[in-house]
């Protein structure tokens, strides 16, 4: 079809489709060929020839080259074969037993010398009289020493962590330290409510004992305000322990202390001041007396304590009618009757009677009958 636009002239044709390709029958042969083989190597075989003997120049071994050899090569042996392994024989254990004598029972075992040998005439003999009974340390000694042993550590654990715990209690807050060493078999109450005797008690014994319930029950006595002499003394803490029970403020069989101080010319007209501690325990009929150091005192203020005493006092025969503190005080208004002890020798009245009272209380540990403290 022809179409024509203008000066030039466009042909469009339309395009058939290609015809498809004829398949030629392929003919095989019936025999197969010999195969072609290149030019170069047409021929026989070559195979590899090894030079005549004649280039080659034997060696000979003679003792001089050896000698020579072994100098600059190390003999090597030539390998050996391997030799076979004998396995050892091994115990047996009877499959009856296990589990009614225990896991391992040497009884249970047969002897190694009766089983027979694998590939050889080899044996092992075990000794069992070396071994250890499993039975015996499963039950009875042995068991019991693993355990006790177990729980000693246990309980040593234990008891150093407590005083660690308690330790740091008592460093926050001291208040604390009576209340937690309270406790135990030993009751002590102490003949007086002051606390410098109560607290330094109260403090050796839970020192001796770990654990002690101490507390004081105010009492007095029939003596001087300020005892004089030995006999004084004594007789002063004796006299607070007996109006407890005489007033029947503490059980019959009660373990009691009393503190009472004293002075007492012990060089001329060198004074001192002591205290008497006195323990008394009616249930294991114990009776014991210890004194504190000697605290000197100025002789000053003994004649003037002297001086306020009248000559007529009915009690003078015990002492004196004012105390050595309460002159002391008068003259020195810092310092307290109670405790110029410190001011004058540097160590308070409080730790004097702790000191004695370690003493006390450790004899009367030693006399108690023995507990689990």
């Amino acid at each position: 079809m022809m179409e024509e636009f203008g000066d030039n002239k466009v042909e469009v044709g339309i395009s058939q489709p290609a015809a498809a390709p004829v398949l030629q029958p392929v003919t095989l042969p019936t025999t197969l060929s010999t195969p072609v083989v290149p030019e170069n190597l047409a021929g026989p075989p070559q195979y590899f020839t090894p030079p005549p003997p004649s280039q080659v120049s034997p060696q000979i071994f003679t003792p001089s080259t050896m000698a020579s050899h072994a100098t600059t090569t190390p003999f090597m042996p030539p390998p050996q074969p391997a030799t076979s392994f004998t396995q050892p024989p091994m115990a047996t254990m009877s499959q009856s037993s296990y589990g009614q004598s225990g896991v391992g029972n040497p009884s249970n075992m047969q002897n190694p010398s009766s089983q027979p040998s694998f590939g050889g005439n080899a044996s092992v003999n075990v000794p069992f009289d070396s071994l250890p009974d499993l039975n015996q340390q499963q039950t009875g000694e042995g068991s019991g020493l693993f355990f006790g042993w177990g729980s000693s550590i246990v309980k040593k654990v234990m008891e150093k962590t407590k005083n660690s715990v308690d330790s740091v209690i008592t460093t926050l807050d001291p208040g604390m330290a009576p209340i937690i060493h309270s406790g135990g078999d030993i009751e002590v109450i102490v003949a007086s409510d002051k606390e410098v005797k109560v607290a330094a008690i109260r403090d050796a014994f839970q020192k001796i004992f770990g654990r002690a319930t101490v507390f004081g029950q105010a009492s007095s006595s029939n003596i001087a305000p300020q005892p004089e002499g030995y006999a004084a003394g004594l007789k002063g803490a004796e006299e607070r322990i007996e109006n407890l029970r005489r007033n029947s403020l503490v059980d019959e069989k009660q373990c009691l202390v009393a503190v009472e101080s004293f002075i007492v010319e012990l060089l001329p007209d060198k004074w001192f001041d002591i205290g008497c501690i006195v323990l008394q325990d009616p249930k294991y009929d114990i009776n014991l007396e210890v004194f504190t150091q000697a605290t000197p005192v100025p002789s000053q203020f003994v004649q003037q304590a002297q001086t306020n005493t009248p000559p007529d006092y009915n009690l003078r025969w015990s002492g004196l009618a004012v105390t050595v503190g309460e002159v002391i005080e008068r003259s020195n208004p810092g310092i307290s009757r109670t405790d110029w002890h410190y001011s004058f020798t540097g160590m308070s009245r409080r730790d004097m009677i702790f000191s004695s009272a370690v003493m006390l209380a450790g004899l009367y540990k030693q006399k108690v009958p023995h507990k689990s403290w």
